[in-house]
């Protein structure tokens, strides 16, 4: 969706999740926990999803890996390499072309040494060399692949869980708050590595609540808000508040430390109590009557928006209005 005609690695369109509860006995709700989403990654292309915690960004990756519980409904499209992802080719590639660095270290099995792990079981000459390999990349000794699980310190299983990510060499690396808890050196240093792995042509969907973070590392940012994409835009426009267009994206760029910490009045929505038309709306400074429609996304200076309030104001500075247009499309 921006100005990019370039090969796109992951597209969603319009995904929508909703979870079935019962109320009271027998009464049916659906509680809808992401709604209409759009999401492109292209090649060489870093994306991160921000948006606070508790807003369904976990689930964006279940969903894309076909892991989402029983009792969700999705709807939406995916497509993988400009084809649909179905769920049949999901299973295909999941582990192999399309990756999760998972967002809890408990994804490790206790039970088994991580070598061993990391290469699947298997031990042919090939696979234990690519494994060493991605090991002493990652500053982990050939001794770790004797060590189980609780052997390892935090930051050394976030390391195993890159590793057994990039064995199969994927296409897409779906990571998900990959550093909670990683010491700033180490978070930075895995921030590189898929930073390397994009520049190599591939694609990198980075799901994190650093907004700080992703800014160092990121091409574009998806800002998320109670259950929905406000705003995509390009990390240059994150350096001043003008080129951004969301009032929910202005809003966390003022409470970034680096521009003075104002934070915003209010909570994010809970899903039961979702608001009319503009889910931001009820904390929103322009908010009127007409913000209670339907709000379409709109092509705005190669980023795209949620707002009907939002206007063509920078168009002089940017490739706007009609080009972006067209690229939008691509």
């Amino acid at each position: 969706m921006s100005c990019s005609n370039k090969f796109h690695i992951l597209e969603i369109q319009d995904l929508s999740i909703s979870f079935r509860q019962y109320e009271k006995g027998i009464r049916q709700v659906d509680l809808p926990v992401i709604s209409r989403l759009n999401v492109t990654v292209h090649e060489g292309e870093i994306v991160a999803v921000v948006g606070s915690s508790g807003s369904g960004k976990s689930l964006l990756a279940h969903a894309i890996l076909g892991l989402l519980p029983s009792n969700a409904m999705c709807s939406g499209e995916f497509f993988f390499l400009q084809e649909p992802l179905t769920p049949e080719r999901m299973e295909k590639l999941r582990g192999k072309e399309i990756a999760l660095v998972p967002q809890s270290v408990t994804y490790l099995d206790p039970l088994m040494k991580v070598g061993k792990q990391v290469r699947r079981g298997r031990r042919d000459r090939e696979t234990v060399s690519r494994q060493r390999e991605l090991f002493s990349q990652y500053g982990l000794a050939q001794e770790v692949e004797e060590k189980y699980p609780f052997a390892c310190s935090g930051g050394m299983s976030r390391r195993i869980l890159l590793a057994t990510a990039l064995m199969e060499n994927p296409r897409l690396i779906i990571a998900d708050e990959p550093t909670p808890g990683m010491e700033l050196s180490l978070a930075g240093k895995a921030m590189e590595d898929f930073r390397r792995f994009a520049d190599m042509g591939n694609g990198v969907l980075l799901i994190t609540h650093d907004i700080e973070l992703a800014l160092k590392v990121a091409d574009r940012i998806a800002v998320f808000y109670a259950g929905t994409t406000v705003e995509e835009a390009l990390v240059s426009d994150f350096e001043s508040e003008e080129l951004l267009r969301h009032p929910y994206t202005k809003a966390l760029w003022r409470a970034m430390p680096r521009n003075g910490f104002h934070p915003i009045d209010g909570v994010q929505p809970y899903v039961k109590d979702l608001p009319k038309g503009c889910v931001f709306g009820p904390r929103c400074p322009d908010f009127s009557r007409e913000c209670e429609g339907e709000i379409p996304e709109r092509v705005i200076r190669c980023g795209t928006v949620r707002c009907i309030k939002c206007r063509e104001d920078h168009s002089h500075h940017h490739h706007g209005g009609k080009e972006a247009h067209e690229h939008a499309g691509s």
